[in-house]
Order: structure tokens, then sequence, then C-alpha cells
């Protein structure tokens, strides 16, 4: 069944999640529990007791159109990370933020940063693109990623005390990439007990209790 509701409370028994505790005034029980969330992830496990350092953080897309015509330009990756690549007639960029200093976002901020593109991107993309020094930026839009703080990867599997507490956080922006194996993993999981196909146990959570990052070097 397919229910629209928001999760308010989790209870436990024991090393167990007994139940999922609804707005609507609905409970849920079941044999496993499974915490995809994405930028709410770090929340719904602090329902069951969980520390998960997984948090929203913004990101903004910008469209910009430019004379020059670059159809067949691959992506690029500044080291600063800001990005780009064309989408048809025009492109679209991003990255470039302060991760260092950068906090959770509100959870209902959907508001494009455009100081973001005249300050950081647009400089960037001038300087490897001389002939983006004449671009305009013409739309944008905000989402936000489910990241990660301790290493900007995924977190996959059970809690190793909260047995059938299974994640699915913490892609950090690359989710749409991974979720084919990730969701194929833990399907593994609730079915067989165990991973069949890809062995994603480096993803587990015990490298976030004791501080192990795993780090993505990549993130944009």
């Amino acid at each position: 069944d397919l229910i629209s509701a928001s999760v308010v409370g989790i209870t436990r028994n024991g090393n167990r999640v007994d139940g999922v505790r609804l707005d609507n005034g609905m409970t849920l029980q079941g044999g496993i529990v499974v915490n995809a969330a994405g930028p709410n992830g770090g929340n719904v496990a602090a329902l069951a007791g969980i520390d998960l350092p997984v948090e929203p953080r913004k990101r903004t897309v910008f469209v910009f159109e430019a004379r020059e015509n670059y159809s067949d330009m691959p992506l690029l990756v500044d080291p600063g990370g800001v990005y780009l690549r064309p989408e048809g007639s025009v492109y679209l960029t991003g990255g470039g933020e302060n991760h260092e200093g950068e906090r959770a976002a509100d959870p209902n901020d959907f508001d494009p940063d455009w100081s973001l593109f005249e300050d950081i991107i647009w400089p960037s993309l001038a300087l490897r693109v001389p002939a983006f020094e004449a671009i305009k930026a013409t739309r944008a839009w905000a989402g936000h990623y489910d990241y990660n703080v301790l290493d900007q990867n995924a977190v996959l599997g059970p809690h190793p005390d909260v047995t059938n507490f299974l994640f699915a956080n913490g892609f950090s922006g690359h989710g749409l990439q991974q979720a084919p194996a990730a969701g194929r993993a833990i399907a593994e999981l609730v079915v067989h007990g165990a991973y069949r196909t890809i062995d994603c146990s480096a993803f587990g959570y015990e490298r976030i209790a004791a501080g192990r990052a795993f780090r993505e070097l990549n993130v944009i």
C-alpha cells in the first residue's frame, strides 16, 4: 500500500525497531525498516535513537547561454568544484560551494543562490573557457543533497546493533548514478539477509560509528 504521511516517531524493543508512527495516527509494523529518507535521513535515524551524520545541503543548477556552441564538450569539473556540460543549445553549470563553512540547509529553502553564479561560478568558467566571459544565466533551480558530513559517501545496509533497521542514505549528490546498485543491494538484504550481487559492506554503518571515512573525492 502507498501511504501519504510523515513519520513522527520510531519505537524500539531492545535491538529491533517494532513500530513506525505517522502523523495521521497510524503505526506501521514490519519485519524490516529501511531509512531511504534522502536529505531527512539523519532526522529519521534520530527518531530511532541512531546518530547518522546526514543533513540537507542546498545545491543550485544554472542554465546559461553563450554565443559559442560547444555541443561536443564533455562534462568538465574545475579543481574548485565548478562543473559544466552542454545541454542542447545551452549549458548547465553549478558547484563551487564552500564545503568547509557550509551548514545544513533549511528544509523549505529551494531558492536558487544567484550570488554563487555571479561570485564563484562565472569567474571560474571565464578562466577555463575565455569565450564564456560573456554569458547570460537564464534560469536556475535548487534542491537538496542528502549530504554525508563524514565522507560524502553512501551509508548502506543494517545498523550493527538495531539489526532490522537498514540504511540507504548519504549519497551526497551521486545517488542517481548509484541508485540501481543500491536498490538491488537493499532488496537482497531484505529478501536474502545478505548481499548477493555486489558486496557493499564497505559502505556499512560501522565506519560511521568508528569515524572512519571512506571518502568520495569528487563531490560537486
